[in-house]
């Protein structure tokens, strides 16, 4: 039977449904299941329809189920890995995030300001900021401080007391703590303080800032 005459047996074409229960244009299983029942119905009773060709319809319904069984799983799948996701990164709270860099950007005629971690307790010590080539271009002396994270400004000047250039500068420390141990630290290392969820999109509370998890390189124990 031709799509035809089944729809002028139905007494319903595919434009005569309503507005709406079809927006996609797109047939699903049930609609090729009744399709299949009314040209069962409807087949001309001394040219019945050929057994082999109601098996390659019925195969082909079910591998359209299949594929749509197949896709809510993967869907199912995706949900519950994001939701774990969340969970894990709520895990990493009090763990340290590793950003993989420690510059800082200089404008010129502008002070810098940067934060830094220091895991102990501090004794003495100096902030050291290298350009690009690995020269020390300021040293900033570290006095005695409780362990946390510290904001500090640089008003771009260098130890000769010249004005560096604008650019990218990296900053590292050295200190000792209370029982005399030399420890290390340097910009793009802190604690994760809160994780917070914000449309989609996964942040994490680092010194006073939040960026997105995505931009951690590497989560370690403290």
């Amino acid at each position: 039977m031709s799509v035809s005459n089944l729809t002028s047996a139905t007494g319903t074409s595919l434009t005569d449904a309503p507005a709406g229960t079809n927006p996609n244009g797109i047939l699903g299983k049930d609609d090729f299941l009744k399709l299949l029942l009314v040209e069962l119905q409807y087949q001309d009773p001394t040219e019945p329809m050929d057994s082999e060709k109601i098996l390659s319809q019925t195969s082909q319904l079910a591998t359209l189920e299949s594929s749509e069984n197949t896709n809510k799983a993967l869907s199912n799948l995706a949900a519950s890995l994001s939701s774990n996701m969340q969970f894990s990164t709520i895990a990493a709270i009090g763990k340290i995030a590793d950003l993989g860099n420690d510059a800082i950007a200089l404008d010129e005629g502008q002070q810098s300001s940067f934060e830094l971690y220091f895991p102990t307790d501090v004794s003495s010590g100096n902030i050291t900021i290298t350009d690009n080539n690995g020269n020390v271009v300021k040293t900033i002396g570290l006095g005695e401080n409780s362990k946390g994270v510290y904001q500090f400004g640089w008003d771009g000047t260098t130890d000769d007391g010249t004005i560096a250039e604008a650019g990218f500068y990296h900053v590292n420390a050295t200190y000792t703590d209370p029982n005399s141990v030399t420890q290390h630290t340097r910009v793009g290392t802190y604690p994760i303080q809160s994780v917070r969820f914000d449309g989609g999109e996964t942040l994490v509370s680092l010194g006073s800032s939040y960026v997105s998890f995505e931009a951690i390189k590497e989560i370690y124990e403290g």
